[in-house]
């Protein structure tokens, strides 16, 4: 059994072509495959491998200081779902192009996964405010499944994301807003972004999807989140679609 990780991590990191060496390597030696992505902005990665070589790369990963907290959702398959390891720096771990959305001390406001599963069933946050689930990915990724009734944008990219939101401002206006995606690093970066502009009351879903599946199952959710690799989308089981008869 394959065991999957998808993490991700806000820190300004000034050394980003030392660290996607000592990434590389760290992979390498234990035969991990998948990507790697590192920016001045933080990491994002998703591997697979043997659960000793998984767990001993996580080691060195918290032994730096600055991922020492870094949140990671676990998934297993029966094979490795990527054909190689990738590691390499970008300007941005997930493409967005709006510089309020970079890393600052705190995070925005983020809900625990067991806190939005009661929101979800009572359709209010706790202060019965209406609750509006917003989806953050593109609409193929919608196609594999979503929350129920959640705001899906009609987006083929993230940096459309802006532009679809501005004709949704005043709806959302009297709503309590929890912005959610596969891992988290978007509804994250959608987050900041709204706070950034004026909009109010709005939290990101912690550690999206995945997350959610792994802390409190598919309460509310219809279908199966898509994932980057060759499992093409897991059920609220964890369970990859494609190796269900």
């Amino acid at each position: 059994m394959i065991l999957n990780i998808a993490a991700y991590h806000f820190v300004p990191i000034d050394d980003a072509d030392a660290l996607v060496a000592r990434l590389r390597e760290a992979a390498e030696s234990r035969s991990l495959r998948g990507t790697v992505l590192v920016a001045e902005e933080g990491i994002n990665l998703f591997l697979a491998g043997a659960a000793k070589a998984v767990d001993g790369f996580l080691v060195d990963l918290r032994g730096d200081t600055r991922f020492a907290g870094i949140r990671v959702k676990f998934s297993r398959s029966d094979s490795v779902p990527f054909a190689r390891l990738k590691v390499r720096r970008k300007r941005e771990i997930i493409t967005f192009r709006r510089p309020e959305t970079a890393p600052k001390a705190e995070r925005a406001p983020a809900v625990a996964p067991a806190t939005l599963a009661r929101w979800i069933e009572r359709g209010a946050d706790d202060d019965g405010r209406r609750l509006v689930l917003l989806d953050t990915r593109n609409r193929e990724e919608v196609r594999h499944g979503t929350f129920a009734g959640a705001l899906a944008l009609p987006i083929d990219r993230f940096t459309d994301l802006p532009e679809a939101l501005a004709a949704e401002r005043e709806a959302l206006a009297d709503a309590t807003v929890v912005s959610f995606c596969t891992g988290g690093i978007r509804c994250e970066k959608a987050a900041l972004w709204m706070q950034a502009n004026g909009f109010e009351h709005v939290w990101q879903l912690d550690g999206g999807i995945l997350g959610y599946f792994e802390d409190v199952g598919g309460a509310g959710y219809d279908g199966a989140c898509f994932v980057f690799d060759e499992r093409v989308a897991l059920d609220p089981s964890l369970r990859p679609v494609a190796e269900q008869g």
